[in-house]
């Protein structure tokens, strides 16, 4: 695929203020669907990218949001100012997940080590720069290891509340909640039943065995042959405890080699291999992690955990189907 040809050419930057962070005035051309250019100029506001999380309790069936008072909001109709949030800040040079980690133990005292990435969002693209992250996290009350409220010497005055998940949902309709990330990320966790009891105890799952390849093969036909059977032989254990195991490779090496592969690692190979074992997460309830090193296979368990999927390290840690349950299945 070509890449499109730019319609935007830059005319001019004036810088408008760099009190707090940067306000330009960006003049401009743009190039229409006829092919004429005009003229335009916005007011560009550059803050930097931004973080938000949820944090929910599954097991007592609420939220840990924060509430702050926003003066932009105070001087549009909120009359106190106050704004009930989601945990969120600026990057400060850092990624994305260290910097909603670093604000979360800052803001509400909650010390998580691991997040689920939700998505990216711009959230006022018209005028504003920033691009926020979204993530959610489980976390029980044994992760409050401090007050939060956020940074003195920031004038950050937070207050943490804990409010029943069907209660803030209850709050968007009633207007008690109008902030965007948080509606957003609400909703998302009653789409996706985050705040539901899990089930994979009890339930067969769809797991995906990733392990090496070719890693420390130098392709050689038989050690990549001994590869595959390994993984094969642990995908029968999983399917003996009462789940569906799944091989990246089943799916891949039939289509890379309708689609005319020649060698591993041509153009084709490169093009389905990894890629199509990145879908099949979408697919996947786990992922369990065999083998020896292979940088395909780390990429794979990162991707599950980026989708909060469950990723295991050993066959006997995936929990054992009761047989009684397979058998009513089956009739």
């Amino acid at each position: 695929m070509t890449a499109r040809r730019p319609r935007v050419r830059i005319v001019n930057e004036e810088l408008l203020s760099d009190n707090w962070y940067l306000l330009k005035k960006v003049t401009f051309e743009y190039q229409k669907e006829n092919g004429q250019w005009e003229t335009q100029s916005r007011e560009v506001y550059d803050r930097g990218n931004g973080a938000t999380i949820l944090l929910y309790n599954r097991q007592k069936q609420t939220v840990i949001l924060t509430k702050q008072f926003r003066m932009p909001t105070y001087r549009n109709g909120n009359e106190s100012g106050m704004l009930i949030e989601t945990c969120a800040g600026l990057l400060d040079k850092e990624t994305p997940e260290e910097s909603i980690l670093r604000e979360t133990r800052e803001e509400t005292g909650y010390q998580v080590n691991r997040v689920q990435k939700v998505g990216e969002a711009y959230m006022s693209p018209g005028s504003v720069t920033e691009l926020l992250h979204f993530y959610a996290a489980e976390c029980t009350e044994d992760l409050a290891e401090g007050q939060g409220g956020g940074v003195e010497e920031e004038q950050e005055n937070i207050e943490v509340i804990e409010l029943p998940f069907h209660q803030a949902l209850d709050m968007i309709h009633t207007g008690e909640i109008r902030d965007g990330k948080t509606i957003m990320l609400l909703q998302y966790a009653q789409i996706h039943g985050l705040l539901e009891a899990k089930t994979n105890d009890r339930k067969p799952q769809h797991i995906l065995v990733a392990g090496p390849y070719r890693s420390g093969t130098n392709d050689d036909p038989k050690l990549i042959d001994r590869n595959v059977r390994f993984m094969n032989e642990v995908a029968l254990q999983i399917y003996d405890r009462g789940h569906l195991p799944v091989l990246g490779e089943w799916y891949a090496l039939p289509l890379i080699a309708t689609a005319g592969s020649t060698n591993i690692g041509d153009d084709i190979f490169n093009r389905i291999f990894h890629p199509s074992s990145v879908r099949l997460l979408d697919h996947c309830n786990a992922v369990l992690r065999v083998g020896g090193a292979s940088q395909g296979a780390d990429e794979m368990v990162r991707a599950a955990r980026e989708k909060g999927l469950q990723v295991y390290e050993r066959v006997e840690d995936i929990p054992l189907v009761e047989q009684d349950s397979m058998k009513r299945r089956h009739l």
